[in-house]
């Protein structure tokens, strides 16, 4: 399966300073969930905006279905790729279906409006995440978790092909934090490539395919979550011990 990106040694740095990432290779695929391991600091929202091309890595290259992600336009770029950042909070008292209606923007002309279409397409995504039922409501009177969804419908509302989330889960409950984790599951089981961050070992146990593990710029390791996430390697990337134990359906960190 040919990969819908690839990312070529790249590595960036703010002006004439040290590199913040250095020389880091992976791809991704349909269906594929790549989860990014790694303490604070390490740069890994660095690395999440150079792959939604709102930082340009001063070295190496990242491809979108073979092409350079350089050479597309802003508007095409968002019909490839659906970003959702840690914060994604609105002063304005937008309507949910609003919200999800600006994931069409993408698809429209200057000044056009959006059609019939649009908001089909619109309320399926709301449908698809259970959520239509607060079409109606204020985005700023839900909760953080139910924005968080109406995010994930934004975005799936703009039909791309790679969703990059950093840190889906930062700011959730822990109930929050597993339903969005099994949505995201669902979204690549439907054949979405999904690339997300996380603090969490455990989160990428429960939801990735393939693992990489930030330490110093770099990619400690990378591979299945069960090959990488391991005692000693979390020991190089937190600086605790931990033990990696199988508790039944999947593997887990315990302190």
């Amino acid at each position: 399966m040919n990969p819908l990106m690839e990312i070529k040694g790249c590595s960036f740095a703010y002006e004439d300073k040290e590199n913040i990432i250095e020389d880091i290779n992976f791809s991704v695929s349909s269906g594929d969930i790549f989860c990014i391991l790694g303490a604070n600091g390490t740069g890994k929202t660095t690395l999440i905006k150079c792959l939604t091309g709102l930082m340009n890595p001063h070295s190496g290259e990242i491809l979108i279905d073979g092409r350079d992600m350089n050479s597309f336009s802003r508007a095409d770029l968002a019909k490839k790729i659906g970003y959702i950042p840690q914060i994604h909070n609105s002063t304005f008292p937008f309507t949910v279906l609003d919200v999800v209606l600006m994931g069409r923007s993408p698809h429209l002309d200057m000044f056009e409006s959006p059609s019939e279409k649009d908001y089909k397409i619109a309320l399926k995504s709301l449908k698809s995440l259970n959520i239509d039922y607060m079409k109606d409501k204020p985005y700023t009177e839900i909760s953080g978790g139910e924005q968080q969804l109406v995010f994930i419908a934004r975005v799936l509302t703009q039909e791309p092909s790679i969703l990059i989330l950093d840190e889906p889960t930062s700011h959730l409950d822990f109930g929050n934090q597993i339903r969005t984790l099994n949505i995201i599951k669902q979204l690549a089981n439907n054949g979405l490539s999904v690339i997300m961050s996380s603090h969490f070992p455990d989160h990428a146990f429960i939801s990735a395919n393939n693992v990489a593990l930030m330490n110093g710029k770099r990619f400690l390791a990378i591979g299945k979550p069960e090959d990488v996430i391991t005692t000693e390697n979390m020991k190089k990337i937190y600086g605790i011990d931990v033990k990696v134990m199988d508790i039944g359906k999947r593997m887990a960190c315990i302190p």
